[in-house]
């Protein structure tokens, strides 16, 4: 018999299943239907597929998995004037309550009320259909693949990163980690103007493949203290004084730490990624230095826009992280690929018309 709406759904740590969802409603005359094409694997996914919960995000209930897709529209509600059937979009997976002043400042990113895709208690996006408000939908130009589009997601989260770190032309950027959002963060900044920008990480086969994709120089991690392996990064890098920028995409204390030593007076640190809740913390060097500490979470105002413009006009190119693609039905192997570091970005294809594939 036909399913409906096959999706892949997550009920406890390790316990993932197939199951045949309602389709959803449109709530709201603006809201489309959207039909997934494509969607990547998000490091978050696979905490949640793994541990059930990310901080004070616990899963309580069965949850679809799945945030980074781009798809075409199903179904439209009666006062949407943007889109049409058929039109492929990039989907901005996160919708604030428009309301609050966090939203109204255009910071909605940091709304309390929040509905994100494949956080709790929110479904994702791995199944036949997700409805979305009509502004979440990003139209992709007609030489823009759906696989491109998958990935602007997590483009969209280097664009917040790059301009949290407020990075200029002829800024010397340092990116802790060479992960997906590592490694877009060093695009990125690429295309704001950087002239020099080094991809650290302990993998040589993450650095080259970092060199080969847009970081300008690599500098591998060893055990050292986080003020030698800072000294000895300035001075193989040739940044004089210390770096512009710094972005940690680990969460990694030890690369935090390294950070704030190898920046230079009033310089800037950026906090992409997620670690342990607390870490010791070089306070001195950073009062001292008089440096500009930011946090940085999912996307804001503008950046989905702008990282569907900067792929299209090719100052981003993503099609290089896709490594691998699988069907709906071998997702939870992809999720294994994924925990295991096997390559960077594994996307999956969404369910045909005829069920689980």
């Amino acid at each position: 018999m036909t399913q409906k709406n096959p999706s892949f759904v997550l009920h406890s740590p390790g316990n993932v299943q197939y199951e045949d969802r309602p389709v959803p409603e449109l709530k709201s005359p603006y809201d489309v239907l959207v039909q997934p094409r494509w969607t990547g694997i998000c490091g978050s996914d696979v905490h949640f597929w793994v541990d059930g919960r990310i901080g004070h995000f616990i899963v309580g209930a069965p949850m679809v998995l799945g945030h980074e897709s781009a798809g075409t529209v199903a179904a439209i509600g009666s006062s949407v004037k943007t889109l049409k059937v058929g039109d492929r979009v990039a989907m901005e997976p996160g919708v604030p309550c428009r309301r609050c002043v966090r939203c109204k400042e255009g910071k909605y990113n940091l709304c309390a009320d929040m509905a994100f895709a494949a956080t709790p208690p929110c479904d994702g996006t791995l199944a036949r259909y997700y409805a979305l408000p009509e502004d979440y939908c990003y139209i992709l130009p007609a030489h823009m693949s759906l696989e491109e589009g998958a990935l602007i997601e997590p483009t969209a989260v280097a664009v917040h990163i790059c301009k949290q770190g407020a990075v200029r032309p002829g800024d010397g950027v340092v990116v802790f980690g060479a992960g997906p959002v590592g490694l877009l963060c060093c695009a990125v900044a690429r295309a704001f103007g950087a002239t020099k920008v080094v991809s650290v990480d302990i993998n040589e086969e993450r650095l080259q493949f970092a060199l080969k994709y847009a970081a300008t120089a690599a500098f591998r991690s060893r055990k050292e203290s986080p003020e030698e392996s800072a000294r000895r990064m300035v001075v193989e890098c040739e940044f004089g004084p210390g770096a512009d920028v710094i972005i940690d995409a680990t969460g990694a204390e030890v690369c935090i730490q390294t950070a704030i030593h190898a920046l230079r007076m009033g310089g800037t640190f950026v906090q992409g990624g997620m670690g342990k809740p607390e870490i010791t913390w070089p306070i001195m060097a950073m009062c001292t230095k008089e440096l500009n500490v930011k946090g940085s979470f999912r996307y804001g105002s503008g950046d989905y826009k702008t990282a569907v413009d900067m792929v299209a006009m090719g100052r981003v190119s993503v099609k290089e992280l896709v490594t691998g693609k699988v069907k709906f039905g071998e997702a939870e192997s992809a999720f294994r690929d994924v925990k295991a570091g096997k390559g960077i970005k594994v996307l999956i294809e969404g369910p045909s018309e005829q069920g689980v594939e």
